[in-house]
C-alpha cells in the first residue's frame, strides 16, 4: 500500500520562507509517473489545490500563490518538494501531498494523499 508523508511545516514569520517534503514509501513508485499536487486546507473551508505537476511535467498553481510557490521533483530521491517564499497569515493551512496513481491500461486510477503538515504563518 502505498503511503505519502509531508514533512517541513512550521511556525514562520509573514514574508519567510519553508520547504515542504513529500516521500512515498510501502510499493514500488515514482513520483514523475504520476499527477502530483500540493492541496492545503484551513480552518472551517475547503481543501484546495495550491500546485500540481501532470506526469509529463506541465506545472499548475493557484492564483493565490503564482510567483511564491514552486513544486518540483528530486527524481534521485523520489521526493516532491513545495517550496514557498513570501508567505502570507493566509497561507496558514494544513498541507496535504497528493498522487494519483494509473492501476491499468483502462486509466483507472487511486488518489493517494498524505497525512498533512500544518504551517502557521504569524502577521
Amino acid at each position: 500500500q502505498l503511503q505519502l508523508v509531508e514533512s517541513g511545516g512550521g511556525l514562520v514569520q509573514a514574508g519567510g520562507s519553508l520547504r515542504l517534503q513529500c516521500s512515498a514509501s510501502g510499493r514500488r513508485f515514482w513520483f514523475s509517473d504520476s499527477d502530483i499536487g500540493w492541496y492545503r486546507q484551513a480552518p472551517g473551508k475547503q481543501r484546495e489545490l495550491v500546485a500540481g505537476m501532470k506526469s509529463g511535467g506541465t506545472t499548475n498553481y493557484a492564483d493565490s500563490v503564482k510567483g511564491r510557490f514552486t513544486i518540483s521533483i528530486d527524481n534521485a530521491k523520489n521526493t516532491v518538494y513545495l517550496q514557498m517564499n513570501s508567505l502570507k497569515p493566509e497561507d496558514t493551512a494544513v498541507y496535504f501531498c497528493y498522487a494519483r496513481v494509473v492501476v491499468n491500461i483502462e486509466g483507472t486510477y487511486v488518489d493517494h494523499w498524505g497525512r498533512g503538515t500544518q504551517v502557521t504563518v504569524s502577521s
